[in-house]
């Protein structure tokens, strides 16, 4: 797994995933901060849950960045078959939790592997798995999760995975969807609405900053990292995305 330092956050202002440069979803509680992780690689192995979208020839991301003034992370890979960007994200808190996954190809055609590894209450809870017109749902006791892609998924060794290209300009979308297993299946969010509703959010957000003196720069991206770590329905900020992690 990353090191600490090499994670990156993504969040909705009710939890927070960490995204590591390998393009790994190591640290995801749902449906809040204080949940059960049900990605947790983050203290073990993949088998503690995970969820990896990266070239399949290639380990760590060339370059990661957050887009202009937002929480919207993305990471590109060059690769000797060509570029491709994952732009990773979790829009304003609607009916339920969303983390969407959105892979544009750059330059070239890069062959991808994804590989989902859901491990509820801390890696300790393997989910039933049910396949869906377009992805899976897992289900495990209260919590219930849904994958929608038009991607093939294939499942084996109590892991789902997916091999498939982008070319230059082909766009491929993932959105995982968390709800209350004894709720009705939730609407996922529509990946390009969710961008967009996304990026206005946090851009609306921190135009009523009006700082301008020195490192300005330093000071909206912090600004924005303890908005993110506020917990909307209370307004209370926790520590750290890893909640009560041992440092």
């Amino acid at each position: 797994m990353s090191n600490i330092e090499d994670y990156a956050l993504v969040g909705d202002l009710h939890t927070a995933a960490l995204i590591g440069r390998d393009g790994s979803v190591d640290w995801l509680c749902l449906p809040r901060f204080d949940s059960p992780a049900c990605f947790a690689a983050l203290l073990g192995d993949a088998g503690n849950g995970r969820w990896r979208i990266a070239p399949a020839s290639a380990d760590t991301a060339t370059r990661r960045r957050y887009t202009d003034d937002t929480l919207i992370l993305e990471a590109e890979w060059d690769t000797p078959d060509g570029t491709v960007r994952v732009t990773d994200f979790m829009p304003p808190r609607g009916q339920a939790a969303d983390i969407v996954r959105i892979v544009d190809g750059v330059t070239g055609r890069v062959p991808m592997h994804a590989e989902l590894t859901l491990r509820f209450d801390y890696g300790s809870v393997v989910p039933w798995l049910r396949r869906t017109p377009h992805g899976l749902t897992a289900v495990a006791g209260p919590d219930a999760v849904w994958l929608h892609t038009d991607v093939p998924l294939h499942n084996h060794d109590l892991t789902t995975t997916a091999a498939f290209t982008v070319e230059a300009g082909e766009r491929v979308t993932f959105v995982l969807t968390h709800q209350p297993s004894y709720l009705p299946p939730p609407h996922p969010a529509d990946p390009e609405q969710a961008l967009r509703d996304t990026r206005r959010y946090w851009h609306d957000w921190i135009s009523r900053h009006r700082y301008d003196g020195p490192y300005a720069d330093a000071v909206r991206r912090s600004l924005i990292l303890l908005k993110a770590l506020t917990y909307a329905p209370t307004g209370g900020i926790v520590a750290a995305a890893t909640t009560s992690l041992p440092e």
